[in-house]
């Protein structure tokens, strides 16, 4: 691989790629919305993939570590660009597809028409494409999940469960899915397919938030509610104001088993995650 285009560089995924691209001594041009300043062998380019972004040439894999529905339009309008695509999805498209909230539903179905896009694009065109489906992702402080219930525990003192979050999760740590990237861009096998990448642990939800809790400092509590007076809870503090990333399908979820089984990119791949043992500094916000 010599050279690299990489969307959504500036994201966690970012975070955890481009020292694995400069290793590997790859010329890599990011994209941005932001004006960045480069450094060896890696160029910034202001742009975004709603506009008319142009389709740099000479590349030898593509890398979308951001929305998968807007890549795929965009891949599918510039035509080919590099042999090989790497994008990242999501396992949303089979925990979300039957959800009673239309918004997720909706994420569902836009991950699984921009699979769709792709895998046909890539058969057009004859390029490799690999879309890899994260679980429940940590790791820089930056993730929707870990990192803010740890924000929320350390401002209150506490964090609160109900007493059936007994679901199970794979946390999968953002340096594990970067391997994966790289390593499924050099498996010629892997071309053409969609795999998932758990974590390498997993354990139920409570368990998991208990241990995020562990290695704060100080040690937030954590408060379990029974099922009822918890959902009540947490539709008073909407009502005020006071939370809005948390609708009913979410709880509906924190009692369901979110189970992915990962040998297939194993056997592809080599993709070997770690298990779920955090510190304080993988949900604490980049400076």
């Amino acid at each position: 691989m010599r050279r690299a285009l990489v969307f959504g560089a500036s994201g966690q995924l970012g975070d955890a790629l481009l020292p694995l691209l400069h290793a590997a001594r790859c010329d890599v041009l990011a994209v941005s919305r932001q004006q960045h300043m480069g450094r060896d062998r890696l160029g910034w380019i202001v742009g975004a993939l709603d506009d008319s972004l142009a389709a740099p040439d000479d590349c030898d894999v593509v890398f979308s570590l951001g929305p998968l529905d807007a890549f795929a339009r965009w891949q599918d309008r510039v035509g080919r660009v590099a042999p090989r695509v790497i994008a990242f999805g999501s396992t949303s498209i089979a925990t979300k597809n039957a959800s009673s909230e239309a918004a997720e539903r909706d994420v569902a179905e836009r991950l699984r028409e921009a699979e769709e896009t792709l895998f046909a694009f890539g058969a057009r065109h004859r390029v490799g494409v690999t879309v890899l489906r994260p679980t429940l992702v940590y790791g820089r402080g930056r993730d929707r999940t870990l990192s803010r219930i740890a924000a929320l525990a350390r401002r209150r003192g506490l964090f609160a469960l109900p007493t059936n979050a007994t679901g199970l999760r794979q946390p999968v740590h953002v340096d594990d899915l970067a391997n994966a990237a790289w390593s499924a861009a050099n498996a010629v096998q892997s071309a053409g397919r969609a795999y998932d990448v758990p974590g390498g642990e997993t354990l139920r939800f409570d368990e998991m938030v208990a241990r995020t809790l562990a290695v704060l400092h100080p040690r937030p509590r954590l408060l379990r509610l029974r099922a009822p007076l918890f959902r009540a809870a947490v539709a008073s503090a909407r009502a005020l104001g006071m939370i809005e990333a948390i609708n009913p399908a979410m709880l509906d979820r924190l009692d369901a088993d979110l189970v992915f089984d990962a040998a297939d990119a194993r056997r592809d791949f080599g993709y070997s995650p770690r298990g779920f043992a955090p510190d304080a500094a993988m949900f604490m916000p980049p400076r």
